[in-house]
This record gives structure tokens, C-alpha cells and sequence, in this order.
């Protein structure tokens, strides 16, 4: 008795979840891509879009266009079997965890945050890459 295929997806899920959710009701109808290829051309048009209304500026439009290359390539990690979820916490976890080393290699060298240019940060970002809070 269901009205629409995508009836089901709570409203109340996070949007990547809910994007993911959304993808995989309607590939149960054959509404999807043959191959990955077809998708990341998709993600590479998105992109295309975004950076034009970004020139153009129209502030509605850009949220649009990001709108879709972020649903665009969370439907091509189902492709690539990375949920997309997982893989965001885990870039979340990675940035912070090199951003605290970052801060203390800073602090180490008797340097203030603030103080600094991006640039400098910059260095002491690379040099966080290869440490490890467990270390």
C-alpha cells in the first residue's frame, strides 16, 4: 500500500544518511546508474555547475549546485562501497586528531595560534601528518 518508493525515509535522518537512504530505495526500482564511471562523470558535471554559479554569485543557486555534488558523490561511494557516514567521521577524527598535534608542535616551539599565518600553520600541519596521538 505504499504511495512512493520513497516512502520510509524518516525525515529526521542526518542528510548524508538520508541521502544514502534515498539512493538505495530507488536503485531497488532500477533507477540508477550502470557503472561507476557514469556517476564520478555525474560528480565531475556537478562540480562544473557549482563553479559557475559560484562566478555568478548567486548565493541560493551555489547552495543548490553544493547540494548536488555532495548528493552526487555520496552516490558514488555506494559504487565504491565507502559509506559515506563512516568515511566522514573517520576525515573528521583524522583532521582533529592532526589539528591537536598541530596545536601542542606549536606550542612546543613557544609559538602562539593566533599569532601565525597560514602559511606557518601550514608547516606545522605537514609536520602533524606523521605523528600520531598514540605515539
Amino acid at each position: 500500500g505504499k504511495k512512493s518508493v520513497l516512502q520510509g525515509v524518516p525525515k529526521s535522518l542526518p542528510a548524508i544518511v538520508k541521502a544514502f537512504r534515498i539512493q538505495e530505495k530507488v536503485r531497488g526500482v532500477g533507477f540508477d546508474w550502470d557503472n561507476k564511471g557514469q556517476v564520478w562523470d555525474k560528480v565531475l558535471e556537478e562540480i562544473e555547475e557549482l563553479k559557475t554559479e559560484v562566478e555568478i554569485g548567486n548565493q541560493n543557486r551555489i547552495e543548490s549546485e553544493f547540494g548536488d555534488v555532495l548528493f552526487a558523490l555520496i552516490n558514488y561511494s555506494r559504487f565504491i562501497n565507502v559509506n559515506p557516514e563512516d568515511a566522514l567521521e573517520r576525515t573528521n577524527k583524522r583532521f582533529m586528531e592532526r589539528f591537536l598535534i598541530m596545536e601542542g608542535l606549536i606550542k612546543k616551539d613557544n609559538l602562539e595560534l593566533s599569532d601565525m599565518n597560514l602559511k606557518e600553520m601550514d608547516l606545522y600541519w605537514n609536520k602533524s601528518k606523521n605523528i600520531h596521538l598514540s605515539d
